[in-house]
This record gives structure tokens, C-alpha cells and sequence, in this order.
């Protein structure tokens, strides 16, 4: 289940800035703490950004904090509740630093010790701050795992395994007391072993596929009455309040009617992701990751030149079906095929072709915060900027951590297995 969040930051220099000019009282260290202490009023700044907190849907955000932001008298702005501070391995530890995480813990703020890889003198000064210690899989010695992790335990700490990429990492980290995971295998398609196709994904399939070709009102009608459980989840959507029809919808036809077959694709398209277990779809990390790179594909390709409403319908798809095969197992070509996507949508997801397959590729680098590359990419599709791609993806994941709040998604629930 997802817990939380955790930001990827970019601070931007600005092409000039006079108060960078040389003055003959200046030093390069004096000049180095006024772009230090510029950049943490700009991080600052940044985390109480109305979109920052959309982005978070509920849960909590993680975000890096340098000894610049937790000096700065503006961190207060930061509200605890929502957010907990990184501490890198690297950062300079003092009696002053000390002080102020003292301070900032009084004021119920709490820390992470990041990355941690081995015990050194920054992790003991720094230990009885912070109420979690996110282990590196990647970088540690696993002979020194075992003895690290039960140390750490047994000073109260919760430890977060980062890196978790593959079954073997969340499984080894769970057996040693891990009480969360950070990485990629929870939504990647080398995590289809835990989510192995169900009766009512099929039929979401064979749905989907009747979408696909325009249908009578009889042919859905016809389909949907094959899952009793379909029936129910769009019952509920026609019903939902976003609809406003003023009365209760009580037979199918009219729920379709009502509903209106675009929407009925996009909530079928989401329902793939549901997870059987008892999850929540704002907790399910596969529905969001899917929901929040569908909804940007649809926001950025009404950036481009001439993207009309087709273009955009398809861009949403490109999204929400590039990485399919994480529920339905097999190639991703093969799923593709099954669903039978057009010429376009397939070069886009599977070669990131045109302009669909460059956005993908953005969305891709962007959840990796992988900066040079999302600006290579955005150059390629200037006017679009890499400012613009990062503002687009904090509303795309304002709507997917809310989606069961917007009219074309409220009534989304669990798909019983």
C-alpha cells in the first residue's frame, strides 16, 4: 500500500542575478551561502505551493532538506503534518545543526536519515533525531545487512528499505523487519507476479475492446450484464453526485446513457489497475503511477502545436497502457495487440515514437527526476519546457491521488478477484 511520497527537487539558477556581482568584500564562500541560502527560500517556497500539496493526495511527502533549508527561519512555513525531512549522509553535522533539529523536533517536525549505507560518525550524532533510517539495498553490503538492520530495530528506529527494484530485494528486506519499501518494483511490470490476471480484469478486457469499436447502446448494455460486478461499480458512477442529474439512476441503459461511453473507457481503463487485495485506489501505487502518467500525457499534449481532442484521447491512452503488461503478464506487444490500440498509440508506447512517444519519455525521466534527460526531450518539443513538464506532472497527480472525486472517474472501487 502506498505510504507517502517523496519529492524530487530541481533548484534553477537564474541566467543572472545581481546580487552574484563582484564586490571587493566578497569571497567565493560568501557568494557560495547567498545561492545556498536563495535556493532554500526558493525550496521552501516551493513545498507550500497549493499544487505541491494536491500532489500529495493525503499521504505524506518526503523531501530532501540541506543544512541551508533547516537553518532558514521560513522552514516553519512547512507544515509537519504533511512533510518529513530527508537528512542526507553527506550533510555537515554541528553543534549548530544539532540545535536546530532539537528546535525543529520540539515543533513536531520529524527526520529521515537517507541513504544510509554503512555506521559511520554521521549516522551516531545524527541517530537520536530522527525517527527513521532509509537503508540503501543497493549500495550495502548484504553480509552487513542483517546486524545493521537489527540494531537499528532495536533502537526504535522504523527502517525503510530504498531501492527495492526486484521480488528478491522486498523479500529479503521484509524477513529482516523492513517496515516500508521504497522503489520501483511496487509498479513496474516485474512486480506482475503479484497481480495475476482475474476473471474481472478479462472481462474489464473484452469491455474495453467493445469500446474500442464505437458500440450500440445494446452491445454494452449485452456486455456489461456478462459481470454482475461491472453493473454495480457503474451504477455507482451514474449515480455519483460529480453527475448532478438530479435523479437516482436505476437501470443499466439509462446508467449508460447517463455516463456516456468516453467515460466509461477512462473508468474501465483505470479499473485494469485495481488491485484485488483490499486496497484503496488512493493507496494502490500501480493505479496511481498509471492514473498520474495517463493524465499527463492528456495535460501536456494540449501544450503542442495543433494537438486537437483526438490527439489528446490518444495521449491519455499512450499513459495509462504503458505498462499493461505489469497486470496482464506476457510482452507488452502481445497486451497491446489483445487490445487491439491504433498504429499510433503502439510506435508511442512501444518505440516512443512522434510526439505521444516523446511525452512518454518525459513522464518516464521525470519519475526517475532524471533532469538532463527530461531536458533533452523537452528541447526536441520546444515550445514545452522541462518548467512546464514538472507543473503538469504535480496536477497529474493531484487528479490521479483524487480521482475517485472527478466526474469522468468517481465511483472507481476495488474489482473483487
Amino acid at each position: 500500500m502506498l505510504c507517502a511520497f517523496e519529492f524530487k527537487n530541481r533548484i534553477v539558477a537564474p541566467e543572472h542575478d545581481d546580487s552574484d556581482s563582484d564586490d571587493d568584500d566578497d569571497t567565493p564562500e560568501l557568494r557560495l551561502a547567498r545561492r545556498e541560502r536563495r535556493a532554500a527560500a526558493a525550496f521552501i517556497e516551493a513545498l507550500t505551493h497549493r499544487d505541491v500539496r494536491g500532489a500529495l493526495a493525503g499521504h505524506a511527502g518526503y523531501v530532501d532538506a540541506t543544512r541551508a533549508v533547516l537553518l532558514d527561519e521560513l522552514v516553519q512555513r512547512i507544515p509537519p503534518e504533511r512533510f518529513t525531512f530527508e537528512l542526507a549522509p553527506d550533510i555537515e553535522v554541528d553543534s549548530e545543526l544539532i540545535a536546530r533539529l532539537v528546535t525543529l523536533h520540539a515543533r513536531r517536525y520529524r527526520f529521515v536519515l537517507d541513504g544510509v549505507t554503512q555506521a559511520d560518525e554521521t549516522l551516531a550524532k545524527l541517530l537520536p533525531y530522527a525517527e527513521a533510517v532509509k537503508i540503501d539495498l543497493r549500495h550495502i553490503s548484504r553480509a552487513l545487512l542483517p546486524k545493521f538492520a537489527s540494531v537499528l530495530k532495536s533502537a526504535g528506529k522504523l527502517l525503510i528499505a530504498l531501492g527495492v527494484d526486484s521480488q528478491a530485494d522486498f523479500e529479503l528486506a521484509r524477513d529482516l523487519g523492513f517496515d516500508r519499501f521504497q522503489g520501483y518494483f511496487f509498479a513496474l511490470p516485474h512486480a506482475s507476479s503479484t497481480r495475476r490476471p482475474s476473471a474481472p480484469r478479462h472481462a474489464l478486457l473484452n469491455l474495453l475492446k467493445l469500446l474500442s469499436a464505437d458500440p450500440t447502446v445494446a452491445q454494452l448494455e449485452a456486455e456489461l450484464k456478462l459481470n454482475p460486478v461491472l453493473v454495480m461499480h457503474l451504477m455507482r458512477l451514474a449515480n455519483s453526485s460529480a453527475f448532478g442529474l438530479g435523479h437516482k439512476v436505476t437501470t443499466l441503459r439509462e446508467a449508460i446513457n447517463a455516463t456516456g461511453t468516453n467515460r466509461i473507457a477512462r473508468w474501465t481503463q483505470l479499473l485494469l489497475y485495481a488491485d484485488g487485495r483490499k486496497v484503496s485506489l488512493e493507496d494502490d501505487p500501480l493505479l496511481q503511477l498509471a492514473a498520474t502518467r495517463a493524465r499527463f500525457m492528456e495535460l501536456a499534449v494540449g501544450q503542442l502545436p495543433e494537438a486537437g481532442r483526438d490527439v489528446a484521447d490518444a495521449a491519455f491512452l499512450v499513459g495509462v497502457f504503458s505498462f499493461v503488461d505489469a497486470v496482464f503478464g506476457g510482452t507488452l506487444e502481445s497486451t497491446l495487440d489483445a487490445l487491439t490500440m491504433s498504429r499510433t498509440i503502439r510506435e508511442a508506447i512501444l518505440h516512443r515514437a512522434g510526439p505521444l512517444g516523446r511525452l512518454l519519455t518525459v513522464v518516464e525521466q521525470l519519475e526517475r527526476a532524471a533532469w538532463d534527460e527530461v531536458d533533452v526531450v523537452c528541447a526536441e518539443l520546444a515550445p514545452f519546457t522541462t518548467s512546464t513538464a514538472a507543473a503538469l506532472a504535480l496536477a497529474a497527480g493531484e487528479w490521479a491521488g483524487m480521482a475517485d472525486h472527478h466526474a469522468e472517474a468517481e465511483g472507481l472501487e476495488r474489482i473483487e478477484d
